[in-house]
């Protein structure tokens, strides 16, 4: 009874638990081992069903502890049937041979190449019901003949694999990511992307892109260089003119979310719109007095936010960002306050319903955190009692600028050093200076620029936005070269990011003084994730390359080859190191072609070069596993187990780990678990 009275207590305040509670079971759902079996469906349909009965008939005391159940098992509903809309065939083996497909997306790859996203594809000596749906293709070697556009059809001769699972067990899972994009396979081409037929002419997506393409242009030949690069990038999304090292400032300055077009742009620009129009309607009587001053500035910003948003190309996280603004700017329309939890709430919840899966990607994480965050701490100030102490007018704009960026950036930390293995140790300090400017110089002048391109006038914005750019993109040198800049973070065990989560929630969400509460998952959380214990052993899944944990960090079996899977695992320590770097580490014993480590009092080998086979016996006399990155074939000797490739196919990547009766093996599809994206 004193938890109902408790929950009682709560009410009108529990609408921001709805998209929770919906998020607990999209949650469960991705973290099972294997897919839901028919009678588990079923008896969730059937919880969902009964709880929601429950809830006209349970009376109000109780109906909130029903409308939870309801939704958690929603939640998972609508995750397993997102999962079943968007399926589509995924290549199962390796491929080489001629493609075709019409081009859907244009971007580059993270060693910065261009690269092609094709639907309609056609796949030599392949049955079109087991033709991925989409595939993503890196352009190697002689390229230029044409310049790609969305709608264009091309022809090319294409690597392609299934996408490729996890580097490690628990990694990144860029298999479920491909899944919810439709991508059957990926791969990379050396020979050059042919033109079989132009995009559709007056084709949407293809006028949208030809005038992204354009402004980009104009802005990079108005501005040259890296100041035109950021330019480009904040207004179309168009990054590619980014130089690299810039990129990596501003990463490591914590300052890339001003190059991605996400909450931050779309509140900047919507509100400068809106407050420009209604201010500025307002000057003007006849107008002010009889029309709605407000409630049409709010119209026209959520038009200008539309228009962003096809402009910008429309990512998801731009995609997200529109949903918040609009449901903030329709409270708006609609007479009610534009910034509160329940708005925040609204627009997750509307969010999740659409893209259940974005609840496990940072940009959904990230951006809901400091959203959640800022509206609970500017409300806690807003509601600030009058006979307390105040700041002074003039240090009221100062302080907002630092609480601000001190709140988004302590509610994203956690969450950016979980999937980014770094905090930025200067990252305030660098926010503070440029996260200001954003707002009051570089996205007006945009707003200018745009209001003046008509007359042949856009120059003087960009001016202006120039001017804003040099001072960011100066403080994010400034910043990235200072001594500890960024420090490394180990990743976390997989109920850290979840159990402080709930943990910050409660403190926001919930009313009263048990909100403190929160605070004992939170502390929980930061408990287990240093107490995370990384693999003594990791094993890619091709068996060439090996990364043994030693006293000065791991130590791999190479300077080069598979660079993505070994930043991966050094990132995934908490390790800053480069490839080159750990193989000069000590901590595998032998010599060339033979090379081997103990975990646990058992030995493992990897056998490699000439006269491999000659090697198996001696090998196996160790008793323990033996790794080559090869197909084995043939009588073997016995003894000991072979991790060739035939095994590492069917085990993934393989983590050991140091156990009281000898080494414990997991393989990375063994960890993800019988899913759809898995098979």
């Amino acid at each position: 009874m004193r938890a109902l009275d408790a929950l009682e207590a709560q009410r009108g305040h529990l609408f921001g638990w709805v998209p929770v509670m919906l998020a607990a079971g999209i949650g469960g759902y991705f973290a099972l081992p294997r897919e839901p079996s028919a009678l588990l469906w079923a008896a969730l349909g059937a919880g969902a069903l009964l709880a929601g009965l429950a809830v006209r008939l349970s009376g109000e005391r109780r109906a909130p502890l029903f409308l939870a159940l309801a939704l958690t098992c929603a939640g998972s509903l609508l995750a397993g049937a997102r999962v079943h809309l968007v399926a589509e065939p995924v290549l199962t083996y390796r491929f080489y041979g001629a493609v075709q497909g019409r081009v859907v997306g244009i971007d580059r790859s993270a060693s910065d190449a261009p690269r092609l996203t094709l639907d309609r594809v056609w796949m030599e000596r392949h049955a079109p019901d087991r033709t991925p749906a989409r595939i993503r293709v890196s352009l190697h070697g002689a390229q230029g003949f044409i310049v790609p556009e969305p709608g264009m059809l091309v022809a090319l001769t294409a690597h392609l694999s299934p996408p490729p699972a996890p580097s490690e067990p628990g990694g990144f899972n860029f298999q479920r990511r491909a899944w919810f994009e439709r991508l059957g396979a990926v791969g990379y081409t050396r020979t050059p992307v042919l033109a079989m037929a132009p995009a559709e002419a007056g084709r949407g997506g293809l006028l949208i892109h030809r005038a992204r393409m354009a402004i980009s242009a104009a802005i990079r030949a108005r501005m040259p260089g890296d100041e035109g690069a950021f330019a480009a990038a904040i207004l179309t999304g168009d990054r590619s003119a980014m130089s690299a090292p810039m990129l990596q400032a501003l990463r490591d300055a914590n300052l890339a979310h001003l190059l991605a077009i996400s909450g931050l742009h779309m509140g900047l620009l919507t509100g400068f719109v809106f407050a420009a129009l209604r201010y500025g309607l307002s000057l003007i009587p006849p107008l002010a007095l009889r029309l709605p001053v407000k409630k049409l500035a709010a119209l026209m910003a959520i038009v200008a936010a539309g228009v962003y948003l096809a402009l910008s190309g429309g990512n998801i996280a731009t995609q997200r960002a529109f949903i918040m603004v609009l449901v903030m700017l329709l409270a708006v329309l609609f007479d009610r306050r534009a910034l509160t939890l329940r708005a925040v709430a609204m627009a997750a919840l509307i969010v999740l319903v659409l893209q259940p899966e974005s609840l496990t990607e940072p940009g959904f994480q990230m951006s809901f955190a400091a959203t959640t965050a800022l509206v609970a701490v500017f409300g806690a100030a807003r509601d600030w009692p009058e006979t307390r102490p105040r700041p002074p007018g003039w240090a009221r704009p100062v302080l907002a600028v630092f609480i601000s960026s001190a709140v988004a950036g302590a509610a994203t930390a956690p969450i950016g050093a979980a999937h980014f293995n770094q905090i930025a140790q200067y990252g305030l300090l660098a926010n503070v200076l440029t996260v200001p400017l954003m707002g009051a110089l570089v996205i007006p002048a945009a707003v200018l620029a745009a209001v003046l391109a008509p007359f042949g006038l856009s120059f003087v914005g960009l001016e202006i936005m120039r001017l804003g750019i040099i001072w960011i993109l100066g403080m994010a040198a400034f910043v990235a070269g200072l001594d500890g800049a960024t420090w490394p973070v180990v990743t976390p065990m997989a109920p850290v990011l979840p159990l402080m989560a709930a943990g910050m929630l409660w403190l926001i969400l919930w009313q009263g003084r048990a909100r403190l509460a929160g605070l004992l998952p939170v502390v929980a959380a930061l408990f287990l994730w240093g107490q995370t214990e990384r693999p003594a052993l990791l094993i890619s899944e091709s068996g060439a390359l090996l990364g043994v944990m030693g006293e000065a960090g791991r130590a791999l079996n190479k300077p080069t080859g598979e660079g993505f899977v070994a930043r991966s695992w050094l990132e995934n320590d908490g390790d800053a190191a480069l490839q080159d770097d750990a193989f000069a580490r000590s901590g595998f014993s032998g010599e060339k072609g033979m090379i081997h480590a103990e975990i646990s009092g058992r030995s493992f080998v990897q056998l490699s070069g000439r006269g491999w086979a000659d090697r198996l016996e001696p090998a196996c006399a160790r008793r323990g596993w033996v790794i080559l990155a090869r197909k084995l074939d043939g009588a073997l000797p016995k003894g000991c187990v072979f991790l060739d490739q035939r095994a590492l196919a069917r085990t993934g990547a393989i983590a050991v780990f140091e156990g009281k009766d000898g080494p414990i093996l997991i393989g990375a599809k063994h960890r993800a678990g019988r899913r759809p994206w898995t098979r």
